[in-house]
């Protein structure tokens, strides 16, 4: 690494972010994986439990005067509202305080905020601290995200991003199962149950925290913001661990990066970057993210009162059905995540979000055919839902790989708040008169409108997905900082023609 000074600070040329991407996979990386990805099963665990522990909150005896409709209804909006809040203020200190800190106080906000919610008395205490969990879990999505990505050899950063971000789903899987106990009164009281399962989310983040003490500030960050002595301890120190868990040295480097190291970049930057300089993308990253979450709430959200309403499934056991298409979402990003690194991002984005719309619109035709059971129904849903997962989880991938360094946490943040936001407010919104009135057409065009949504994203993916697997993210946007690219392999002939400029883009 070299070093030169310039009227803007320190201007730096270093192989650092070629060291890391030419890293083969070990033991180090899952460590990086289970200490950064583990808080998706919390999340998932959250949201299933609270639905599906409702009834039994509302029932008198349950310690808490609330009613059902305001577990569902107002405190699942505050916990969206919260989410949307914690992704953009968390997002911006991200890119500023770095990916280390944040990652360490969004989890202990969640921790304390879902402790807190085990104790709830009132209904307004209740409500409060469901916000507070989802704004320590909204920041969760920036910091974890960027720290992935940037940590990540670029050979395995697509299949990695997906099979972290789909683990949501064990976390479902985890929470359907455990609301069924907890509603068990002959195992806990009415009034115990449901605190247990807030406090046990309490203690796996609190295992989870300890795990993610020994996880780096990303060595990227660091060497953006003046911090390159520490980024080159930390890379070595990795280098060092995989070359005596292997018994071999590592292949050299190949590329290096020239940069004028600054503390942060303005707003405006970012919004000119984001905005102007890369617009196609901010229309993928908008396409992608509604188009999910709509067809997401056209099945998840009345998918209770569909099989209770249409099929005559009790209301105590549609936890079953629930777990089951939970694990369908889980084994996509699973199974095809390796796919989004060899196929390619273009094929594989575009081809799970149109293929799951298709499916969606299928499973309309035939559930208004009156073709369809409630065993039938759920195998429908988990094939839609296959692919619809790992289409859902490249959108994070997407917008975490697609933009500058500078800018990724927030660019991570925006697009997660208008996705959730959409999926979360207007979504239920419009799924709820449409799934709670009992008749068939109204569920049917409750499906069309989000499978026409997850087709109308992947059209925009056939034309606007960015070729990034198994590129640098610094091939795939340049940093703003960056001075100049000295490459010392082969150049790839073009450029990409929506990354701001005409000369060649290094492979």
């Amino acid at each position: 690494m070299t070093t030169a000074q310039s009227e803007s600070g320190r201007t730096i040329t270093t192989s650092i972010p070629a060291r890391l991407d030419r890293l083969p996979w070990s033991r180090w990386h899952w460590s990086i994986v289970i200490g950064l990805g583990t808080v998706w099963i919390l999340d998932g665990l959250e949201v299933t439990v609270v639905g599906n522990i409702a009834s039994r909150l509302s029932e008198p005896g349950s310690g808490l005067p609330i009613t059902s409709g305001e577990v569902t209804g107002i405190a699942a909006a505050l916990y969206v509202a919260g989410a949307c809040a914690g992704a953009l203020f968390w997002g911006r200190l991200t890119d500023i305080w770095g990916r280390k800190k944040l990652f360490m106080i969004t989890l202990a906000v969640y921790l304390g905020a879902t402790a807190l919610t085990a104790i709830a008395f009132d209904t307004w205490w209740f409500f409060l601290f469901r916000f507070l969990t989802g704004f320590g879990i909204g920041g969760e999505y920036a910091a974890i995200n960027s720290a992935i990505d940037e940590l990540i050899p670029a050979k395995y950063r697509g299949r990695v991003d997906l099979l972290i971000n789909g683990s949501f789903w064990l976390g479902a899987v985890g929470g359907s199962l455990l609301s069924i106990l907890a509603l068990n009164t002959s195992v806990f009281p009415a009034n115990v149950g449901w605190r247990l399962t807030f406090a046990l989310g309490a203690v796996l983040s609190l295992v989870i925290l300890l795990v993610r003490r020994h996880v780096p500030e990303s060595p990227r960050w660091l060497l953006i913001h003046g911090r390159d002595e520490e980024a080159e301890r930390i890379v070595g120190d990795i280098e060092r661990r995989i070359e005596a868990e292997r018994n071999e040295p590592l292949p050299p480097a190949e590329g290096e990066l020239t940069i004028h190291q600054r503390e942060r970049v303005t707003f405006l930057e970012i919004a000119r970057t984001v905005f102007a300089k890369y617009r196609k993308r901010s229309v993928l990253g908008f396409s992608l993210f509604i188009g999910q979450a709509f067809l997401y709430n056209a099945i998840t959200f009345g998918f209770g009162a569909i099989l209770t309403t249409f099929f005559d499934v009790p209301s105590g056991s549609t936890g079953y059905y629930f777990a089951v298409i939970a694990l369908g979402n889980f084994m996509g990003p699973l199974l095809l995540g390796k796919l989004f690194d060899t196929v390619g991002r273009r094929v594989m984005i575009s081809g799970t979000y149109l293929l799951s719309g298709l499916l969606l619109f299928g499973t309309a035709w035939l559930f208004d055919r009156g073709a369809l059971d409630a065993a039938t129904m759920t195998a429908c849903w988990c094939a839609v839902l296959f692919f619809a997962s790992a289409g859902a989880s490249s959108a994070y991938l997407t917008v975490s790989e697609v933009f500058p360094m500078e800018t990724r946490a927030m660019s991570i943040a925006f697009f997660y708040a208008i996705g959730t936001a959409a999926g979360g407010i207007s979504g239920p919104l419009l799924f709820a008169d449409l799934t709670g009135t009992g008749e068939v057409g109204d569920t049917v065009l409750a499906f069309q409108i989000g499978a026409g949504l997850m087709c109308a994203a992947g059209l925009v993916a056939v034309f606007l997905a960015v070729n990034a697997e198994r590129r640098s993210l610094e091939d795939i946007a340049e940093p703003l900082t960056a001075a100049a690219t000295k490459a010392k392999t082969k150049t790839r002939v073009g450029a990409d023609p929506d990354a701001g400029g005409s000369k060649p883009a290094t492979t």
